[in-house]
């Protein structure tokens, strides 16, 4: 049986991205444009990590989804930012310390600006990728449990190039998406065969918090990793958490609860 765990999406949760002076993502251009607002300082979990964590301990889960968020790490090309990996690294080891599984996901929806909107049809992107992967890899060791590449590959590929919900908002492009899985595909089989955590890579199927998409990925291999542990805001924030900020502390909704424990 899969193990379940709930996913913290960094972009939508962290705060402090796609702001004035602040670490660009792919989404920039079109919140620049008013197309929809941008995750502003969300919950603010880069602060409050350790909270949120805390929480989910004392609820019982089994573990957390973490991802990495690319732009945090490197918001310019070969311009790292080592006191965020450091960060990142302090999260997974509190996690750990409260029993919590722990799989970092190294992309996610959102990536550096620079790398531009068409980043997954672009060769030259492929050396980016892996550099990224093996920078987090060297940061965060042996802390996390299990990784995964791209945190929903699937959904790059169908929101950017088939529904225009996503970078780069194309609808119906075929050819391009056929072009992006295939180099989505590369970059996961090379950081498989290239970096130490190839070993620990994990198989993972992300789906929402509701009984149907949980039902039907129950029978599935590997990780469910589901969305979310925190709603947070912005462009890939999702409908609904099971944790929110009440103020005090954090507030379970306790249905959800109930769908994945």
């Amino acid at each position: 049986m899969a193990t379940t765990l709930l996913a913290l999406d960094g972009y939508a949760v962290e705060g402090g991205l796609d702001g004035r002076g602040r670490p660009a993502t792919c989404y920039a251009p079109t919140i620049a444009l008013g197309r929809h607002a941008g995750p502003g300082e969300a919950v603010g979990l880069w602060a409050r990590y350790e909270e949120v964590l805390d929480a989910s301990a004392e609820l019982g889960l089994t573990g957390v989804a973490l991802s990495v968020e690319w732009a945090r790490v490197e918001p310019h090309p070969g311009e790292v930012d080592e006191t965020a990996l450091a960060r990142y690294r302090a999260v997974v080891e509190h996690a750990r310390s409260r029993g919590l599984r722990v799989t970092v996901r190294l992309v996610t929806s959102a990536w550096p600006s620079w790398l531009g909107p068409e980043a997954w049809i672009l060769p030259w992107v492929v050396p980016h990728a892996l550099a990224h992967a093996a920078r987090v890899a060297d940061a965060l060791g042996d802390a996390p449990t299990g990784w995964v590449v791209f945190a929903d590959p699937a959904g790059l590929v169908a929101g950017g190039y088939l529904e225009g919900t996503r970078p780069p908002w194309r609808r119906r492009a075929g050819v391009e998406a056929a072009l992006a899985r295939r180099q989505l595909a590369r970059i996961a089989t090379t950081v498989a065969e290239s970096t130490t955590i190839g070993s620990r890579l994990v198989e993972a199927r992300l789906v929402e918090l509701d009984p149907v998409a949980l039902g039907r990925a129950r029978g599935a291999r590997g990780e469910i990793h589901v969305r979310s542990l925190v709603r947070g805001a912005g462009p890939s924030a999702s409908a609904r958490g099971l944790l929110e900020p009440d103020g005090r502390g954090w507030r379970v909704e306790e249905s959800g609860l109930a769908l994945v424990r």
